[in-house]
């Protein structure tokens, strides 16, 4: 996003503890952002004004359950910097709470919210643990509301800093729309704002030559256009959110997640994602990502 010099670009990232802020952060850090992890709420709009006198350009935050006390300040004070005339970006990393788990398992790490005088073993930890993330996404559930998700479950590291880094690239526009394939056998996206499922469709993994390829490929485009089926889901995937984007924006939504799934996440939701984003890239601020996919 191409700012003028005068206008400061403040990004927040917020969510789940084990879902990724530090990774985030870095790679806001590799586009020049000046990056404040753990900030408390009450420090945000007094370092704001210090970075102002100090003619900062580019701000990257992160905040988490840690200031649990302070965190309904938050909304207000991004409202009252928009208002400022900042441009202000709210990202909130999440993951599935099996996932959370494991991350916690792996690293013997103590969640922030875990009791003090929970048990350090068997049943008792894993019980206090999953109590201990249901109660974060409690707290953190309006600060989820106003920001633009992004699911880390079973992403690779450089996934996310891809995602973040073309979130933060997109055009300032009121909305920004973000077309995802996934595979259902991996389970569906939690950043999902609209799941459709297109795995009834045919399915270029059982044509000869084509199983190794995916939705990008020449072959594969060419053998899904000539699918009257494919044409016909693709056309009422389109009339659906063409019919509805538009309110979406006037009640003030900035983000959409569209994620379309079909059995391995390489064919079928590929090319849609891929066709989606052309048809509606002239009209709103466009995004594609590719769950399964290496890149």
């Amino acid at each position: 996003m191409s700012l003028p010099t005068n206008k400061m670009h403040l990004v927040l990232i917020t969510g789940m503890s084990g879902s990724g802020k530090s990774v985030a952060l870095n790679a806001l850090e590799d586009l020049g952002f000046y990056c404040v992890d753990n900030l408390p709420p009450e420090l945000l709009l007094p370092l704001i004004e210090l970075e102002r006198t100090n003619h900062a350009g580019q701000l990257a935050i992160a905040m988490d359950v840690r200031s649990a006390g302070s965190l309904p300040l938050v909304p207000k004070q991004l409202t009252q910097l928009k208002n400022q005339g900042l441009q202000v970006d709210s990202i909130f990393l999440d993951a599935s709470t099996d996932t959370l788990m494991r991350r916690f398992s792996e690293t013997r790490r103590r969640h922030p919210l875990s009791k003090t005088d929970a048990p350090n073993h068997g049943q008792d930890q894993h019980r206090a643990l999953a109590e201990a993330i249901e109660l974060e996404r409690e707290l953190l559930t309006e600060l989820r509301t106003d920001a633009h998700v992004i699911d880390t479950s079973i992403i690779r590291p450089t996934q996310l800093q891809s995602y973040v880094k073309s979130f933060i690239r997109a055009p300032d526009d009121q909305l920004t729309l973000v077309f995802e394939s996934f595979a259902f056998k991996r389970g569906v996206p939690n950043d999902a704002d609209f799941v459709f499922d297109v795995r009834m469709l045919p399915n270029p993994h059982y044509e000869p030559g084509l199983r190794e390829l995916t939705g990008r490929d020449d072959p594969v485009i060419e053998f899904l256009q000539k699918q009257t089926d494919v044409q016909a889901m693709l056309d009422q995937i389109h009339a659906f959110l063409g019919h509805w984007l538009e309110a979406m924006a006037r009640n003030h939504r900035s983000y959409v997640t569209v994620a379309i799934g079909c059995t391995g996440g390489q064919h079928r939701s590929v090319y849609l994602v891929e066709q989606l984003n052309v048809l509606f890239a002239p009209r709103w601020s466009t995004l594609k990502r590719h769950r399964e996919l290496a890149s």
